[in-house]
């Protein structure tokens, strides 16, 4: 049964950018509802001053959920959409172009590992280094997609797309 999905943007990107608005678009062909939180405000504190205040609004966008949504995250938003399941239920993650910390936070990227989750990145990423997100998922035996492409993936929206789909196909199926 199809539910919610939440699309947190990237740092220098907004609620309408390409991978979040091609994604809500997908999961809404196939009945669920979904939502982009606008972080932008959030994002003028600086990487290291935005985390914080992304989880919060994340919180909120959660709290008025009435099932646990599934998170959607492009790099800063992956960061934050991976840290947030580990303090409130979600029902799935669904992460693009994830860096494993945040210069300047205290905080390291981890994700609930009972949360259905798909990492997916560019092996040619100059923003958030391959090898992190590649150690990260082998230690946590977490599925990997690497594409050729850097951290926008912008070549490959398709291929992304179609991801997509296929998992929230299986999460459907589980629910």
């Amino acid at each position: 049964m199809p539910g919610h999905v939440i699309l947190s943007h990237g740092s220098d990107a907004g609620p309408d950018a390409t991978k979040v608005s091609v994604l809500a678009k997908i999961a809404e062909s196939m009945g669920w509802s979904s939502e982009r939180p606008d972080y932008r405000a959030d994002d003028a504190l600086g990487h290291a001053g935005s985390v914080a205040p992304r989880i919060a609004r994340l919180h909120e966008r959660i709290a008025a959920c009435s099932a646990p949504p599934v998170l959607v995250g492009s790099s800063m938003g992956s960061f934050v959409s991976g840290l947030v399941s580990l303090e409130l239920p979600v029902a799935g993650l669904f992460l693009l172009a994830t860096p494993a910390l945040i210069p300047g936070n205290d905080l390291a990227f981890d994700v609930r590992l009972d949360v259905p989750t798909l990492l997916i990145h560019g092996w040619q990423d100059d923003v958030c280094p391959l090898d992190e997100i590649y150690e990260f998922a082998g230690r946590r035996q977490l599925p990997l997609l690497v594409l050729e492409d850097d951290h926008r993936l912008g070549a490959h929206i398709d291929a992304i797309g179609r991801q997509f789909g296929l998992f929230l196909e299986q999460l459907a199926k589980r629910a």
